[in-house]
């Protein structure tokens, strides 16, 4: 727009010369005509009027191969910002199916729905990742008389949390299954030590990965009808006769303790209706509602109070559609994962 208004200008201006030459010519023409003036006068004025045109002429065509020129390279300009836009959507395409067939890999490792209840068949799993794979995991696995169930929470995620989660999950069965370890405070203590070898070796640049995960660990035994729990950050909740009884967790991050802080256990007599929730942070860390304020264990705690009774298949209906609701325009700030079950309906298979 700057060059058309330029050129306008110019044109005009032009114009405005070339008509007053003309008039001052007539005007000393008309009067040479009208005195004894010589031949050459005439042919000096034709020369000077043909100079200034052909000048002005000159100008303008400057200027048209000027803006022709800008023009061309606007054009140019134009093409590579949509090469290099396709390059861009391209990339992202390949990213985005690289990530959905890290999910099936990922979903291929975690136990499904229905495969947890052949464990325990009055049970759910909420599992929403942010990005696509999940830095949050879950494990069951049954061992004699005892059904183990893992729920964690590791840092960050993404790639780096979908990364970190397959690191726990073949430490985790591997503790269980290989080592034989059953006591929850141990198998912590054990993947402590385990995150700690993976993670705190130095790379080229100088730098330590300090990255670890927040976990709860249940162990349930129905001959004995009793649940042994240890957990790092994640508490595990129990509804039993209308009362909520949070069991807390430790402190200690697992692959943050090079102490070796010991864990703690915490032992309970199993009743016919109770129900365990074991979840990660993500739900109650969501931010929503009408003051944009995060969700927080204190309505979550209410949440489950008011639809515990209900089928599993409602209950995870009813979380799933009040944290959608919650959440509103805001965008999903992590991985979200709640599992519910009730350890002495349903008999393992």
């Amino acid at each position: 727009m700057h060059y058309l208004m330029e050129f306008m200008y110019l044109s005009y201006f032009h114009i405005f010369i070339i008509n007053r030459i003309i008039t001052i010519n007539r005007i000393v023409i008309g009067g040479l005509t009208d005195s004894a003036s010589s031949p050459f006068q005439f042919i000096f004025y034709g020369i000077l009027l043909v100079s200034v045109v052909f000048f002005l002429v000159m100008s303008q065509t400057k200027i048209l191969v000027k803006t022709r020129r800008l023009l061309r390279e606007k054009e140019q300009s134009l093409k590579i910002i949509e090469l290099q836009k396709f390059e861009l959507e391209l990339k992202d395409k390949n990213n985005t199916d690289s990530l959905i067939y890290a999910q099936r890999i990922q979903e291929a490792l975690l136990p499904s729905e229905t495969y947890f209840r052949k464990h325990f068949e009055d049970s759910f799993i909420l599992f929403k990742p942010k990005d696509i794979v999940s830095g949050d995991f879950y494990w069951i696995g049954e061992k004699g008389e005892k059904i183990f169930v893992v729920a964690a929470d590791c840092t960050g995620h993404g790639v780096p949390g979908a990364l970190m989660s397959m690191i726990g999950l073949e430490i985790v069965e591997k503790t269980i299954n290989e080592d034989n370890i059953e006591i929850p405070s141990k198998i912590l203590a054990v993947m402590n030590k385990g995150l700690e070898k993976t993670f705190s070796r130095e790379k080229n640049i100088g730098t330590i990965i300090r990255d670890g995960m927040d976990i709860g660990l249940c162990v349930i035994d129905r001959k004995r009808k009793k649940v042994e729990y240890a957990g790092a950050f994640l508490p595990l909740y129990l509804i039993r006769d209308g009362s909520l009884v949070e069991i807390s967790a430790d402190k200690i991050i697992i692959g943050m303790n090079p102490e070796g802080l010991p864990y703690t256990d915490h032992e309970l007599d199993l009743l016919d209706d109770d129900i365990f929730y074991i979840f990660s942070d993500g739900y109650v860390d969501q931010f929503g509602g009408s003051e944009n304020r995060k969700f927080m264990y204190r309505r979550f705690r209410y949440l489950l109070m008011t639809i515990h009774n209900f089928p599993v298949n409602d209950q995870k209906a009813i979380l799933e559609e009040n944290i959608k609701t919650w959440m509103g325009v805001n965008e999903q700030v992590d991985d979200m994962m709640v599992i519910g079950f009730r350890p002495l309906i349903g008999k393992s298979k």
